[in-house]
């Protein structure tokens, strides 16, 4: 009864004391229990840095171990793999890496990896950067919460967090003004450029392609010309724009226009010349035009009008060209007024001389070997007189020069009747007709022959006539009467013509001497038969360019790209060409040519081919050419040649010769003459 009274007992002490108990289990859940759920439960979001330093039991690196495997966990729920690997390849070598972050794509140059330095700072703030480091290893990111009067909770950033911000702050300002330095000097680059480029740009055509407006007008002489031109195309655009749209009143408002700025315009090339009228005329072709644009255009149809323009205009020039080139050739051929007056003068004046007065002094020098020999064969009585003047004056010892001059029968006696009126000083001159020449015959001379043919007449005088200027221009070169003449061939037969001499400087009628030429008879040929100046550059005047080497027997003996000589300045040693027979070389090959299959009419051509590997060359400051065609002759080039060689259609005797050359010619024109006074010559 006592034990069960005391069980009893106790059960009911143990009733009355469960009530007490429970307050005291939840005080020390609250006080023990829910902080260290609290901390377990921030540490599995929390990435505090780690020092391998600081690692030292098992127990931690399960640990951490643990931690690792939850947080990929998580991780792998919110991303792909592929973002993942990014993740991963992206911190490998750099430490922990923020994911939010990396979510916002917002990698700046202020973000820190734990324990490494960050390339992109300067040297300026790494020690900073490393104290933030160190601070970072020794305090994790916490944020701590203050809960206020007012029931809300306020975040407050810790020193270190403040520091870095400023740091931070700092590295934009100074990165925003390296971009800004970056920026103006790239300005400064572009603006450097432009002014070079606009250097080599031609400033005249800026503006011009706003027609209707004058817009970047500069100050050339000529731009309203050129504006009203310009004004005039889009003009013509516009009229046939509204011709096609039926816009009748703008299409006679546009013809009324055009034909007042074509009648302000008229010929002028330069503002002064134009009427006063025409700023009035560009002002209303402006508005005219404006008007135009705003009905009428249209991108594709005004690209259109102007490329039909552009063509038609390029076919104008070909034409113009090719009309151009056989005028030129044309006034290339024919004799000046002046001189064909010259001619008819002196030939009557010589024929009423008493025969012994038409002989010239000092003839016993004709044959001297040991003079100075010039050949030169011409029908142009000025030409010659130039050449044996200019050659005289600048002569140390004018009595040892001899001159052989030979022409046709119609120009014999005013070439005498002149060097008989103007002697040239102590030299020696002779005259001599080639007419006269019995030698020289058809059954001789196979040019000769070819000349007199009825296929070479046919070809000069009848077949291929040119109906029209340009249709002849390109065969016109070739049937120049030069080529007619035995003149020009004659110098294929210079032992024939002066047995007696040893050598012989030939000279073209279209040449002024500009120095003296006396040492060009002690040049060594090396055994060569004709000494003269090469004319071939990179890739012209060479064989190919006058020779056909399509032809078998051309191909076959020629180097096409041999290089190619002059004539004008030769000196030929006739001892050396009586011994190789030059003239019969010339002879087979001018055979050969019957039927022009080889070259075409001419005598460089078969020169060439003549003295083919029997030319020695000359320096080029003895003989400079091209100042009958080419208008970019260097100055100091001609002002110290021996010789300056007219060659071209541009003869410095005729209108169309260039200007900037001919002072070099008519230097030696005595035009204090008499009888030049008469045919109304001048300078």
């Amino acid at each position: 009864m006592a034990l069960g009274r005391g069980l009893s007992g106790a059960g009911l002490h143990r009733k009355r004391g469960g009530g007490s108990r429970l307050p005291i289990a939840l005080v020390i859940f609250f006080s023990v229990l829910a902080p260290l759920i609290f901390f377990v439960g921030r540490g599995l979001y929390t990435t505090p840095t780690i020092d391998q330093n600081d690692i030292t039991s098992d127990s931690s690196k399960q640990n951490v171990h643990w931690r690792e495997r939850l947080a990929q966990q998580y991780v792998k729920s919110l991303f792909s793999k592929e973002v993942i690997d990014v993740i991963a390849a992206s911190t490998i070598d750099l430490g922990p890496l923020s994911l939010g972050s990396f979510r916002k794509n917002n990698m700046s140059a202020s973000w820190k990896f734990v324990g490494v330095e960050t390339s992109t700072d300067n040297s300026a703030i790494s020690e900073p950067n490393q104290t933030t480091a160190d601070v970072r290893k020794e305090t994790p990111k916490v944020k701590e919460e203050n809960t206020l009067a007012d029931g809300h909770s306020q975040s407050i950033d810790t020193p270190t967090k403040q520091f870095r911000r400023q740091l931070r702050d700092k590295r934009r300002e100074k990165r925003a003004a390296e971009l800004m330095q970056q920026d103006d000097e790239a300005i400064v680059k572009l603006e450097n450029a432009a002014i070079e480029h606009s250097k080599s740009v031609d400033s005249s055509v800026l503006g011009k392609y706003s027609i209707w407006r004058k817009e970047n007008e500069n100050d050339n002489s000529d731009s309203t010309v050129r504006l009203m031109r310009d004004q005039m195309i889009m003009a013509r655009v516009y009229l046939s724009i509204a011709k096609m749209k039926n816009k009748l009143d703008l299409q006679q408002e546009l013809q009324t226009r055009l034909k007042e700025s074509q009648r302000a315009l008229a010929d002028a090339t330069a503002d002064a010349d134009l009427h006063r009228s025409a700023p009035e005329k560009i002002k209303a072709m402006g508005q005219v035009l404006s008007k135009a644009r705003e009905e009428l255009y249209d991108c594709k149809l005004v690209t259109g009008k102007l490329r039909a323009m552009l063509q038609t205009a390029d076919e104008q020039v070909r034409s113009l060209k090719k009309q151009s080139t056989f005028l030129s050739q044309l006034a290339a051929k024919t004799i000046p007024n002046g001189i064909h007056c010259l001619s008819m003068r002196l030939t009557i004046e010589y024929y009423l001389l008493p025969p012994e007065k038409r002989k010239f002094p000092r003839s016993e020098n004709l044959e001297n070997p040991n003079l100075y020999h010039y050949a030169l064969f011409s029908d142009n009585v000025l030409a010659a007189s130039v050449v044996v003047n200019s050659t005289i004056m600048n002569a140390k010892d004018p009595s040892k020069h001899v001159f052989h001059l030979v022409t046709d029968k119609l120009n014999f006696g005013a070439m005498n009747m002149w060097f008989l009126l103007s002697p040239p000083g102590k030299a020696t001159i002779h005259v001599e007709n080639v007419d006269e020449f019995k030698w020289l015959n058809s059954s001789y001379c196979p040019v000769l022959r070819q000349l007199e043919s009825a296929a070479m007449k046919e070809y000069y005088f009848k077949a291929d006539h040119p109906t029209t200027l340009s249709s002849g221009a390109s065969n016109l070169k070739y049937r120049n009467p030069k080529y007619l003449s035995m003149l020009n061939h004659l110098r294929f037969y210079l032992p024939q013509v002066y047995p007696k001499l040893d050598k012989i400087l030939f000279l073209d009628d279209d040449i002024v001497v500009q120095k003296d030429l006396t040492k060009l008879w002690s040049v060594d040929l090396h055994g060569k038969v004709n000494g003269a100046v090469e004319t071939c550059g990179e890739s012209f005047h060479r064989f190919d360019k006058y020779l056909n080497f399509t032809n078998p027997h051309i191909a076959r003996n020629f180097n096409p790209n041999a290089c190619g000589w002059a004539y004008g300045m030769n000196m030929f040693d006739l001892k050396e060409w009586k011994k190789k027979d030059i003239t019969g070389i010339y002879h087979k090959w001018q055979n050969m040519n019957e039927g022009r299959t080889l070259w075409k009419l001419g005598t460089l051509p078969p020169g060439l081919i003549t003295f083919y590997g029997l030319t020695h060359p000359l320096e080029k400051s003895w003989h400079v050419l091209g100042l009958g065609y080419n208008p970019s002759v260097d100055r100091s080039e001609i002002e110290n040649a021996a010789v300056v060689h007219y060659n071209g259609n541009m003869k410095p005797w005729l209108e169309l010769a260039m200007t900037k050359y001919r002072s070099y010619w008519t230097k030696y024109v005595k035009y204090n003459h008499p009888y030049l006074r008469n045919c109304n010559f001048s300078e």
